[in-house]
C-alpha cells in the first residue's frame, strides 16, 4: 500500500468517526440539532482541509522516494557497466598472454630445430675432421687407442720397476740397520754401567783431552751444542766422561747419539755439531717408531692410530723408579689380558687398555696436569672406544671406575709395578726406607724382632707372647700399617705380618 492510499484511508475513518459522533449527538438531543448541523459543517470542512493536506504529504513522500530508487538504480547501472568493463579488459589481457606464450613456444620449438640441426651438422664436421685426421695420419681411430694404450702400459710397468727397485734398496738398508740393532743390542749385554740418574746421561770420551775439543775456543763449541740440541752438557772432573743433562728423554737421547758421533769423528765444530745432530735426530726418530711397532707386535694390538705408535715409541725412554715404562705397559697388557681370561672375560679390551694406560707419560713434561687423563684425552681424540678411554683416566682413581675393564688395568698396573724387582731406586733411599720400616715397627711395646723383607713390600713382627695376645696382634698389624701409610711414600703395597708364638719347654730326666 502506497502512502497516499493510507493517508485518504486514515482521513475517511476520521470523517467518518465524527460523523457518527455527530448524529450520536443528534439522537440524545434534539435541542441541539441547529448547533450540530454547524458542528457538522465544521468537522467536513476541517475533514477536507486533512484530506488535501495528506494527499499533498502522500504525494511529496511518494515522489521523495521514487527519487531515491530511481538514483540507487542509476548507481547500480553505473556499477554493472564498471565491472562489465573491468571483466571485458582482463579477457583481452589474458588473450593477448596467450597470443604471447604461443609466439614463444612457437619460438621455442624453432630454436631446438635449430640446436637439432646445429648438433647433427656438428657431429658431421667432427666425423669429418676424425677421417681426415685417419687419413692424413695413416691410423684409424682404434689402432691410435689401442697405441695410447700400449703406451700407458709401458710407462706403469717402468714405474712399478723403479717402485720395486726402491722397495729392495730399502729392504736392504732396514736389514742392514737391524742388524746393527742386534750386533748393539748383544754388546749392551755386556755392560755393566748402569746410569743412577734418570735425567742425566754419560757419555765415554777416549782421552780427557777431548774434553777442551767439546768446549771448544771461549767455549763456542759447548754453547753451538746446547743451543742445537736443548740439553744441559756437564763437563766436570769425572775422568774420560761428561754428562749430558735434560728433563726430556728423547732429546736427552738424540744429544748422546750426536754427541758419540762427535768423539768418535774427532772433528767437533758448530757446523760438525749440526750435521751430527740431525743424523742421530733421524736415527731416534726411527727407533721410537720400531719401539712402538715392537711393543704392539709383543701385544698382539692392532689399528693403533700412528701418532699413538710414536708416542709410545717415546715411552721407551722414559722410565719410573728405574722401571722402563713401554716395557711396564708390555707387561700390564699381558698381565690385564691373563686376568680377563681368568674372569671369562673378552681380554682384547682389557689388553688394549692396559697396554695404553700411561701413553700420557711420554707428554706429561709438555702438557700440564695427570698423565692419566692427558692419556685418556690424547686416546679419545685418536678414535679409541668409550671403554678403553674410561679405563686409561680411571686407573689412578682420578675418575671413578664403571667398568670391570677399569678395574683390571687398575689390577694389572699394580702388580706390574709391585713385583719383586720390577723397580728400581737409589741405593741409599732404598737401604733408608728399610731401616724405617723396621725402626717403625719395633718403637711398640712388646715386640721382639722386626723383619723388612721381599725388597721392603713385607715387613714381619715377632712380639711376646707373654705380653701381648691375640687380639692385640691384630691390633697392632691394623697400627703399624696406618703409621706406615702416613710417614713413608712407597710404590704398591707393604703386607704387615705379627707373628705370636707360644712355645711350651720341658725335659725328660
Amino acid at each position: 500500500m502506497d502512502p497516499f492510499s493510507a493517508v485518504l484511508i486514515g482521513g475517511l475513518a476520521l470523517v467518518t468517526g465524527l460523523l457518527g459522533g455527530t448524529v450520536w449527538q443528534r439522537r440524545r438531543s434534539s435541542r441541539a440539532s441547529g448547533r450540530a448541523e454547524d458542528l457538522v459543517s465544521s468537522a467536513q470542512r476541517e475533514a477536507q482541509k486533512i484530506l488535501t493536506k495528506s494527499e499533498e504529504e502522500s504525494r511529496a513522500m511518494a515522489e521523495a522516494y521514487r527519487d531515491r530508487e530511481d538514483a540507487a538504480l542509476e548507481h547500480r547501472r553505473l556499477e554493472a557497466t564498471t565491472l562489465e568493463e573491468r571483466l571485458t579488459s582482463r579477457e583481452e589481457t589474458l588473450e593477448q598472454r596467450g597470443v604471447n606464450l604461443t609466439q614463444r613456444e612457437e619460438m621455442i620449438i624453432e630454436r631446438e630445430r635449430e640446436l637439432s640441426d646445429s648438433r647433427k651438422a656438428l657431429d658431421s664436421k667432427h666425423e669429418e675432421a676424425r677421417g681426415y685426421l685417419e687419413r692424413v695420419s695413416g691410423f684409424d681411430s682404434r689402432k691410435a687407442k689401442g697405441e695410447l694404450l700400449q703406451r700407458v702400459e709401458d710407462e706403469a710397468r717402468r714405474e712399478a720397476m723403479v717402485t720395486v727397485r726402491d722397495i729392495e734398496v730399502r729392504a736392504r738398508e732396514e736389514a742392514d740397520r737391524r742388524a746393527r740393532r742386534i750386533i748393539a743390542s748383544a754388546v749392551q749385554r755386556l755392560a755393566s754401567q748402569v746410569v743412577s740418574e734418570t735425567t742425566v746421561s754419560v757419555v765415554s770420551l777416549p782421552t780427557d783431552d777431548m774434553k777442551g775439543r767439546i768446549i771448544g775456543r771461549d767455549g763456542r763449541n759447548i754453547r753451538a751444542f746446547e743451543a742445537t740440541t736443548g740439553v744441559n752438557l756437564i763437563v766436570d772432573d769425572t775422568p774420560e766422561a761428561v754428562s749430558v743433562s735434560s728433563f726430556d728423554p728423547v732429546r736427552r737421547e738424540v744429544a748422546r747419539i750426536a754427541l758419540e758421533r762427535l768423539v768418535e769423528d774427532g772433528r767437533i765444530h758448530p757446523a760438525s755439531i749440526e750435521e751430527s745432530f740431525a743424523k742421530a735426530q733421524a736415527e731416534v726418530e726411527q727407533s721410537v717408531r720400531d719401539a712402538g711397532e715392537w711393543a704392539m707386535l709383543e701385544v698382539g694390538v692392532t689399528r693403533l692410530h700412528p701418532e699413538i705408535v710414536t708416542l709410545l715409541g717415546r715411552l721407551k725412554y722414559r722410565t719410573s723408579y728405574g722401571q722402563n715404562v713401554l716395557n711396564h705397559l708390555v707387561e700390564s697388557a699381558h698381565i690385564a689380558g691373563m686376568l680377563a681370561s681368568e674372569l671369562e672375560m673378552d681380554p682384547i679390551e682389557a689388553r688394549r687398555a692396559a697396554f695404553l694406560h700411561d701413553l700420557g707419560k711420554a707428554v706429561t713434561h709438555e702438557v700440564g696436569g695427570s698423565h692419566a687423563l692427558v692419556g685418556a684425552e690424547i686416546a679419545r681424540r685418536f678414535g679409541e672406544e668409550a671403554g678403553v678411554v674410561h679405563a686409561i683416566e680411571a686407573h689412578h682413581n682420578e675418575v671413578e671406575p664403571r667398568t670391570l675393564t677399569a678395574v683390571i688395568v687398575q689390577a694389572a698396573d699394580a702388580v706390574s709395578a709391585a713385583r719383586p724387582g720390577a723397580r728400581r731406586e737409589a741405593l741409599e733411599s732404598y737401604v733408608r726406607r728399610l731401616e724405617q720400616l723396621e725402626q717403625i715397627a719395633a718403637s711398640y711395646g712388646g715386640v721382639e724382632r722386626v723383619f723388612a723383607m721381599q725388597a721392603g713390600r713385607e715387613v714381619r713382627v715377632i712380639v711376646d707372647p707373654g705380653s701381648v695376645n691375640d687380639l692385640e696382634a691384630a691390633e697392632l698389624s691394623r697400627t703399624i700399617a696406618r703409621r706406615l701409610e702416613q710417614e713413608l711414600q712407597y710404590p704398591g703395597q707393604i703386607e704387615v705380618t705379627v707373628i705370636r708364638e707360644h712355645r711350651s719347654t720341658d725335659y725328660a730326666r
